[in-house]
């Protein structure tokens, strides 16, 4: 593509309020959330929802935009693109995660031990501001040239 791809991605909260982490190859096989592109003519939020259960196998409510980035050809992605993350959180009822092909493996992380993960992207900056924000999740934050 020769222009910026949106993409939205989702930090799951299961009903213990845990996190869904999902190492990835196309992450330098570190965690990451899980996410992916928005289809033309698709609403963000539907295209969360597609996402999230085409990669997970979960079923995802109470949806809210969190974060907005950019990502200029970032080396940490394993093809040089330019992408726009528009990033949620949202909760599920399962803990049953089924992933595809785009995920290896995946874990259910409290927000207190994220540094005990090897995180890629951007994840390690979304979720330590979720853990001391305690909860002001109504801010968008937007973050430049990641």
């Amino acid at each position: 593509m020769s222009y910026p791809e949106p993409t939205v991605g989702a930090v799951i909260f299961n009903p213990d309020n845990k996190v869904l982490l999902c190492k990835s190859h196309k992450w330098d096989n570190k965690y990451v959330i899980p996410g992916g592109h928005i289809e033309l003519g698709e609403k963000m939020e539907e295209a969360l929802k597609r996402e999230i259960l085409e990669e997970t196998g979960l079923e995802v409510y109470d949806i809210k935009l969190i974060s907005l980035k950019e990502s200029i050809y970032s080396d940490t992605f394993h093809e040089k693109k330019h992408f726009i993350f528009i990033d949620y959180i949202c909760k599920t009822h399962s803990y049953e995660v089924t992933l595809n092909e785009e995920a290896e493996e995946y874990t259910w992380v409290d927000l207190t031990e994220i540094e005990n993960y090897e995180l890629g992207g951007f994840t390690k900056d979304l979720l330590l501001e979720l853990r001391n924000k305690n909860k002001s999740l109504n801010k968008v934050e937007i973050f430049y040239n990641y």
